[in-house]
């Protein structure tokens, strides 16, 4: 799976390690090069902040040796980007292991039911009885697709009819997830905008309806985010953490980006965990994310 990661993180890396090899070779002085690497840091959507906390790490860490060779800053720097992705970890909320309900939220075009499809399969996999809830009634196709995904698993599945409201449909899910002595109920929702109030007021409604009806499990709100939307999904999932408290991440689209820095910006300031992330197309790529592998991958 490593390879897989790697492969994933192709562009990043070129855009970021790349970089910081040619600081070294063009530039002397050791705070001229930090600086360098502070500002190709913000440029891989790390953000200003996270890459300032991270590059003022660098300076304190290499005043206290006489190394400052290029292999011995590298690893420096490996090691406080590997801190900031693990500071989300104090808030790894969700145990595997638990029966539990996963509401699923995001915006359009993230691939979230294709996302649902092979955290499924995974959750499948690993001997868990999985019920799906088919919430996004207002794309057309959209519960198909899902019922697809369902099929490929060999899983129950809820559905509703086009345009029904999403929140009876979940209500219905909740009911046959006790009844039916389920260990996982995915609920998809309607990809929706985070400016769209209407929208996310949907989206709390069923918030409300899986917290009372399903009160004595564990809730995790579990957001798709697109790594390509760069600083724009920092702000989604601002939008979203307001709305339904999302306690974890899957990041999408690794592949198509050169800017996969914005998940530090995002562990950094909203403390929010990276459980997963998609290393491909197929329905066995995604694998837990691992800060160390990360940031070996890119640097």
């Amino acid at each position: 799976m490593f390879s897989k990661l790697k492969e994933s993180l192709r562009k990043s890396k070129e855009n970021f390690d790349v970089t910081i090899s040619n600081i070294f070779s063009s530039k002397k002085d050791i705070n001229e090069i930090i600086d360098n690497i502070e500002e190709t840091l913000i440029l891989s959507d790390v953000g200003v902040a996270t890459s300032t906390k991270i590059c003022d790490s660098l300076r304190n860490s290499l005043k206290k040796q006489v190394d400052k060779s290029e292999e011995a800053v590298r690893a420096l720097l490996k090691k406080e980007m590997v801190n900031i992705l693990q500071s989300g970890n104090d808030n790894m909320s969700y145990d595997d292991n638990e029966r539990k309900v996963i509401l699923v939220v995001g915006v359009n075009g993230v691939g979230k039911t294709t996302t649902i499809g092979k955290l499924t399969n995974l959750y499948k996999k690993s001997g868990k009885k999985v019920l799906l809830a088919a919430a996004d009634t207002f794309r057309a196709g959209a519960v198909e697709q899902l019922d697809i995904w369902a099929k490929r698993s060999n899983v129950d599945i809820c559905t509703g009819n086009d345009g029904q409201d999403p929140a009876s449909v979940v209500y219905d899910a909740t009911k046959k997830f006790e009844e039916g002595n389920y260990d996982i109920l995915i609920c998809d929702t309607a990809g929706r905008l985070h400016n769209k109030k209407n929208l996310m007021d949907e989206l709390e409604k069923i918030n409300r309806i899986i917290s009372k009806n399903l009160s004595n499990y564990k809730k995790e709100v579990l957001m798709i985010l697109d790594a390509t939307t760069g600083q724009n999904g920092a702000i989604q999932v601002k939008k979203f953490f307001e709305t339904t408290d999302v306690n974890s991440i899957i990041l999408t689209k690794l592949d198509s980006t050169s800017k996969g820095g914005v998940v530090f910006s995002i562990v950094d300031e909203l403390k929010i965990p990276i459980k997963y992330i998609g290393v491909g197309e197929q329905i066995d790529d995604i694998e837990k994310f691992d800060a160390m592998a990360f940031v070996e991958a890119i640097v």
